[in-house]
């Protein structure tokens, strides 16, 4: 077990040299963060595209500014003792931009972060009509992040969305390049087969530390988690799966309250269950302890 007196970010480097691959379910707010937390999980990984949900019922299509996902960062890592690992898209701008992203993010506490090589407005990696920037574009972005963290163990993983653009050859080329530049970890969106999820795997052995998105309903073949250690990935995130359930969850609810004329009850955590879940009796702690 990891020693209490390391920092998340230090403990971020840890689980993600173990034998892996870490797992870190998505969160899109604080209470899905401190669930994910409570289930047993070494990471959470905050989802851009929940995100955009959860905050104005949109889609993820670059709508969100880099300071309202800094500010949900700094209330998921608040909510937390566990790393999180942040979407930052595209770092909101040029490399100049990428810099000042990164300081927030890391003023916001989060362990690691995530920079893709999309065109500014951005879309979720499993939507059609994404577009590129240069790859040269993005390797500044790359080494401007890293040279921009001052915590060296800020994780800074690079994106590429290249396979649904430009095909699987391009967006290798792309992600040897980021890694030059200094990323610590590689993730390449949406391979659509598991032959070219094996493909990448294989040619990057060696390059850096892989992300597999396992995008619940994405384009990207759900793998095994077997299957995924034998691949060699680092790192596996699970972005929407909190967010489709908490959707199935309210959706059920208010059916069967319109059809009802009451709530149905039975299956949900009791009052006190759910004070208990957002830790009420540490509050009450804290006002014995202090509150007059």
């Amino acid at each position: 077990m990891l020693g209490s007196d390391r920092t998340p970010r230090a403990r971020l480097r840890e689980l993600l040299a173990g034998r892996g691959p870490l797992l870190a379910p998505g969160a899109y707010d604080a209470l899905s963060a401190r669930l994910v937390e409570q289930a047993g999980f070494d990471a959470v990984y905050m989802t851009g595209f929940g995100t955009t949900a959860s905050l104005i019922g949109r889609p993820d299509v670059g709508l969100l500014t880099g300071a309202e996902m800094v500010d949900n960062a700094r209330r998921i890592a608040a909510a937390v003792d566990v790393p999180v690992i942040a979407d930052a898209d595209t770092g909101y701008g040029n490399a100049l931009n990428v810099v000042r992203t990164v300081q927030l993010y890391e003023q916001a506490g989060v362990a690691g972060i995530q920079l893709e090589d999309q065109v500014m407005p951005k879309r979720c990696g499993h939507m059609s009509g994404k577009a590129l920037v240069a790859a040269d574009e993005m390797t500044g972005k790359v080494r401007a992040a890293v040279a921009a963290r001052r915590d060296p163990d800020l994780v800074v993983i690079a994106r590429t969305d290249a396979v649904a653009v430009t095909g699987v050859g391009d967006a290798l080329e792309r992600a040897r390049a980021y890694a030059d530049a200094g990323a610590d970890l590689l993730f390449v969106e949406a391979p659509t087969t598991e032959g070219d999820v094996e493909a990448v795997a294989t040619a990057l052995d060696g390059v850096a530390p892989l992300v597999f998105n396992w995008a619940e309903g994405g384009r990207t073949p759900p793998l095994s988690l077997e299957r995924m250690r034998e691949l060699g990935f680092a790192l596996v995130i699970y972005p929407i799966g909190t967010l489709l359930a908490a959707t199935a969850g309210i959706r059920s609810l208010l059916a069967a309250l319109r059809a009802q004329g009451v709530p149905p009850l039975e299956g949900l955590p009791s009052f006190d269950q759910f004070t208990d879940l957002v830790g009420l009796p540490e509050v009450q702690d804290l006002e014995q302890r202090f509150a007059r």
